[in-house]
């Protein structure tokens, strides 16, 4: 099982990073790994078990995931991936950002659990540690200023 676990501080109020962040089906908004997003069967974009069906930007395909559950107040989202160009299996994750006590900033952390179906587990777990959590996370960072002002 390959674990990952990335975290940052956002130069952000929690209110305004969560307001972009919890909008399941508004991962282009910010995140640059992804194009244009819809969520299945006419579903509630945070319904849980709802499935964001999204394109990935370089045009390898399409990502499915399904949201498991949404915490408003403790600002958590956690997702499985239930389809997509990358051999993942068994993809389990969960994002969650804090207050941070000195500032007016957010403490964020990704994380995610799965085994790779191609074997490549050293391959894997930094690509989804560096690229898509913490390139997205910065990525949410300059979306959530952008929105500020």
């Amino acid at each position: 099982m390959i674990k990952v676990r990335t975290s940052t501080v956002i130069d952000a109020p929690i209110d305004a990073v969560w307001a972009l962040a919890s909008d399941f089906n508004g991962l282009p908004a910010w995140h640059p790994a992804a194009a244009e997003s819809h969520i299945e069967e006419g579903k509630a974009n945070n319904e849980i078990g709802c499935v964001r069906n999204f394109a990935l930007k370089d045009g390898s395909g399409r990502v499915r995931e399904t949201l498991l559950a949404a915490s408003s107040i403790d600002h958590t989202i956690t997702y499985d991936m239930v389809g997509g160009p990358l051999p993942f299996v068994d993809y389990v994750s969960v994002l969650r950002f804090e207050s941070v006590t000195d500032g007016d900033r957010t403490f964020a952390v990704w994380t995610a659990e799965f085994r790779a179906g191609d074997g490549q587990t050293d391959k894997w777990g930094p690509f989804v540690r560096d690229d898509v959590f913490l390139g997205g996370l910065k990525a949410l960072e300059r979306a959530v200023k952008a929105r500020q002002g």
